[in-house]
């Protein structure tokens, strides 16, 4: 054993014949020698007597009393014996070189084999208990390096079990993963994890993880830390506590794994960035103490504002201006700049120059967030923190995105605090390692294998649309028609560019108008919860600038720069504009060009630019006088002009009508809605919960999170194309709805709502995952056109109108929806003929069924047995006198 530690301590071994090649053969015990005590003053002088004193205090003994004099040199003894030396001249000698070339060799199989010395651990070639055979430390380092090597010595020998890496012998974490062997223990233990962690299916998670990342080219694995908790407990326990130590050693073990399975990846990534997700506790930003400082936390907040892209250096070389000597590398970081103190080739102290093309950067990009506006306290101003993104986190947000950042609290010195504070106060800034988006969570990358399945299999259902129609806003009773408009423009059409000259929008844009307590702003903020990217803003509090785009001084670099507005922000999303009448005529044309065009031009301060602004635009609007007036026009009724109107494709109407029995049923709902909702009510007494009253179309709606998920999917990924659609119907329907509004006065039919009817098709098709608009689309979109502009004209032209185009009218209508749309109308001429004649309101009201078959007959239904055992019949209070042949209401 001695033989073997001192032959590898040194690189190349002295040739034959020298005499430090056999002190075993020195120290045999058939010569007659004095005793090794009385010779080690005498040949080693007194320079080691202290070494050996020291040794022996550090109890460093391997078998026996002061075993370490065996290594010294014995001239006398360090000689080979004449008979056990083979001199024949087999043998050429080898020259310098190529020993060399041998000895690399045998260390690249001793390392292949492990038997290097401290490359081993205990036990894993021989049992544990076999005291004889542990590992001796290296004599050269010992020598060398005595207060080192007596920590690291010690730590190598606890290397053993995940209790002995629990054990900090006092230190604190930070020190603790300072050291040598727990860094490798950490580093061996990740590894491990990475290559063998297995689901509950058994397939390798990482391995296909990381497989994914090279494939994109990226850099950044992503680690869940309840994982990494429930399989690796010390280190799960490390990370929050040391981040910044334990992220380099699990970002190198990454690396090597990575490498191990793409050798040549380090030509794409020259670092690989282990990424922390799912911390289980989330900190509120105001919340932040010294309690964090240099801790691992996980935060959440709207980006307020980003830097540009900056390169930071991350390894730096310097050039001595004397000498062209090039000094370094040296390693940042962040807090402070690392400068050479001279130069080792010519001694000078300067000065030094950076040397640009050695020189190694890294992204950098500085944001602010601020508290999500609904977690700051009651009467309290949001909070914001400064965010620092490295590397390939630059640029993964933007202003106005709502995220969770996972990041090390740092603190760092701020000279600016420091004069207005005095001295010893330092600014606080987060190291960001993770970001997600809380939109990003319904992402389609996001979405499982078991979500499009269900997607799939939900759009197969044959009433998927009136499904959908009957899931928007499920708390709202009623507005039938609203509900339909919404759903188109969420699934919105397509939009095209024929050669790039010629930009026809895709988004639908939708206003709501009426009466006040009718639930548009209820609609508006249901919208906001469920779209993508949602912006919502009122027509008193925005201006124009504050739509489209402002010019701003930077306050650092101060020069101008522009920052978005709201139609800006909501990019491929939506905008929501609620109190549209009360903005200013200035203010309401800077969102012409965005409802048509889709973008913003903008010429302000030196700055030229067009910004795109490809939103749908749900608005909603109050009357002139506050109620709405059937007798007039919509457009004497609004006060909003033609041009803008006209770039809407769908107005919608809410009229506040008095009904008896829609009103008690309406009142139902509301007090069933508040009883159910009610925050103290649990999920167990569902049974004596009141039962919601029946929708007219008696479907059942779609669960909100599988809906999201359904528009987020049919929007990516479904391109409905125009194919054998029924131009001469479209071609008709415009030309009398150009005739009819030519002579009502109404709203204005342009060329707009002919290209408003394909993109109405287009969603319908969207939302069946169809890849082709078909007859059913078209006919869906001309009736929602038509009940758009029908609902515009005064009263008195409205019913003519309605029997004019009863034929799109009855698409897609269930017969007893039809039926009681009529039979209400005949209920209501019956009881404000009764209130006109006899001053009186009776407590029924009959009509007769000859009137109701007649009507019925015109929209060719014949058989009325099915509407009277309807539910909707039976839930408004009517009942069928087959004697008398009358149908009779009870109000």
């Amino acid at each position: 054993m001695a033989d073997q530690s001192s032959e590898r301590s040194e690189p190349f071994s002295p040739p034959v014949g020298s005499p430090r090649t056999s002190p075993s053969r020195g120290t045999s015990p058939t010569r007659d020698l004095p005793p090794f005590e009385d010779e080690s003053e005498g040949l080693l002088g007194n320079e080691e007597a202290p070494i050996l004193a020291e040794e022996e205090e550090d109890g460093e003994e391997l078998f026996g009393d002061r075993m370490e004099t065996d290594y010294r040199p014995i001239p006398e003894l360090d000689v080979y014996d004449r008979e056990g030396l083979d001199d024949n001249d087999e043998y050429s000698e080898l020259s310098f070189g190529e020993r060399a070339e041998v000895e690399r060799e045998l260390r690249k199989r001793d390392r292949e084999e492990g038997r290097i010395s401290g490359r081993m651990r205990r036990g894993l070639l021989y049992d544990e208990s076999d005291e004889e055979d542990e590992a001796v430390p290296r004599r050269r380092r010992r020598l060398a390096e005595k207060a080192a090597e007596g920590l690291e010595g010690e730590d190598e020998e606890m290397i053993e079990s995940i209790e002995n890496l629990e054990d900090m012998k006092g230190h604190s974490v930070r020190e603790w993963v300072s050291m040598a062997a727990p860094r490798l223990e950490i580093y061996n233990r990740f590894k491990n994890f990475l290559r063998s962690y297995c689901d509950e299916t058994g397939k390798n998670v990482y391995r296909e993880k990381i497989r994914k990342m090279c494939e994109n080219n990226k850099e950044s694995l992503v680690i869940d830390y309840n994982i990494l908790a429930n399989e690796e407990q010390v280190l799960a326990y490390f990370l929050p506590e040391a981040p910044a130590e334990m992220l380099k050693i699990l970002d190198e073990a990454a690396k090597e794994v990575v490498l191990s399975m793409f050798p040549k990846y380090d030509h794409i990534a020259k670092e690989i960035h282990v990424r922390i997700a799912e911390l289980p506790l989330v900190e509120e930003l105001r919340s932040l103490r010294q309690l964090h400082l240099n801790q691992l936390i996980r935060t959440s907040g709207v980006v307020t504002s980003t830097t540009g892209i900056l390169p930071q250096l991350s390894m730096i070389k310097y050039d001595c201006t004397k000498c062209s000597f090039v000094l370094g590398p040296f390693y940042q970081t962040q807090n402070q700049e690392v400068k050479p103190g001279s130069c080792p080739e010519c001694q000078s102290i300067g000065p030094f120059e950076i040397n640009m093309e050695q020189t190694v950067y890294q992204n950098y990009q500085r944001i602010t967030i601020q508290e999500s506006p609904g977690k700051v306290a009651a009467g309290r101003l949001p909070r914001s923190k400064d965010a620092i993104l490295l590397a390939d986190l630059v640029d993964s947000c933007k202003p106005g995105d709502e995220i969770e950042l996972t990041g090390i609290y740092h603190n760092n010195y701020d000279g600016s605090l420091n004069m207005a504070n005095g001295f010893p106060v330092f600014a606080t800034v987060i190291q960001a390692n993770y970001i997600t988006k809380k939109d990003d969570k319904l992402a389609v990358s996001s979405l499982t294998d078991d979500d499009v399945k269900a997607i799939v299999a939900l759009s197969k259902d044959e009433r998927i649309g009136e499904r959908i129609f009957a899931s928007m806003a499920p708390s709202i009773y009623g507005h039938d028609d609203i509900k339909r408009a919404l759903a188109l423009a969420l699934f919105g059409g397509e939009a095209k560019n024929p050669g790039q000259k010629h930009k026809v929008r895709g988004d639908i844009n939708v206003l709501l108008c009426g009466d006040p307590g009718t639930a548009k702003s209820q609609f508006l903020k249901y919208v906001e919860k469920t779209a993508h990217r949602p912006v919502f803003t009122t027509g008193q509090g925005a201006s124009a600038v504050g739509l489209t785009a402002y010019v701003q001084r930077n306050p650092v670099s101060r020069e101008w720069t522009l920052e978005a507005g709201a139609l800006v922000l909501a990019d491929r999303g939506v905008c929501l504009i609620d109190e549209f009448d009360k903005m200013n005529d200035a203010d309401r044309t800077s969102i012409h060009e965005a409802m048509e065009q889709q973008t913003i031009s903008i010429s302000k301060a030196g700055i030229v630019t067009s910004l795109q602004a490809r939103c749908s635009i749900l608005a909603a609007s109050n009357p002139i006088g506050g109620r709405y007036d059937p007798s007039l026009t919509f457009a004497e009724n609004v006060d909003l002009p033609e041009p803008i109107l006209s770039r809407f494709d769908i107005l919608c109407v809410v009229r506040d009508t008095v009904d008896p029995v829609q009103d008690e049923l309406l009142a139902r709902f509301v007090v069933n809605s508040h009883i159910r909702h009610h925050p103290s009510n649990s999920g167990e007494d569902t049974d004596t919960q009141p039962e919601m009253p029946p929708t007219t179309t008696g479907v059942d709606p779609v669960p909100q999170e599988l809906l999201k998920k359904y528009i987020m999917y049919s929007k990516e990924k479904v391109r409905p194309k125009l194919h054998n659609m029924d131009q001469d119907k479209v071609a008709r329907m415009y030309s009398d709805l150009r005739r009819e509004s030519m002579a009502t006065g109404s709203v204005p039919i342009t060329v707009r709502h002919i290209e408003s009817m394909i993109r109405m098709a287009e969603a319908h098709a969207r939302m069946h995952l169809r890849d082709y608009v078909n007859e059913d689309d078209v006919n869906m979109a001309i009736r929602v056109m038509l009940e758009s502009f029908i609902d515009t004209q005064k009263y008195s032209v409205m019913r003519s109108m309605r029997k004019n185009f009863a034929r799109y009218l009855a698409f897609r209508r269930d017969n007893n929806e039809l039926l009681f749309f009529i039979l209400r109308q005949l209920v209501q001429e019956q009881h404000s003929f009764h209130r006109n004649r006899y001053g009186t309101d009776q407590d029924y009201v009959e009509v007769s069924e000859k009137d109701l078959q007649d009507k019925a007959r015109q929209i060719g239904i014949h058989n009325l047995s099915a509407f009277y055992e309807s539910d909707v019949f039976r839930t408004n209070r009517f009942s069928h006198d087959g004697k008398r042949k009358l149908i009779i209401q009870t109000l």
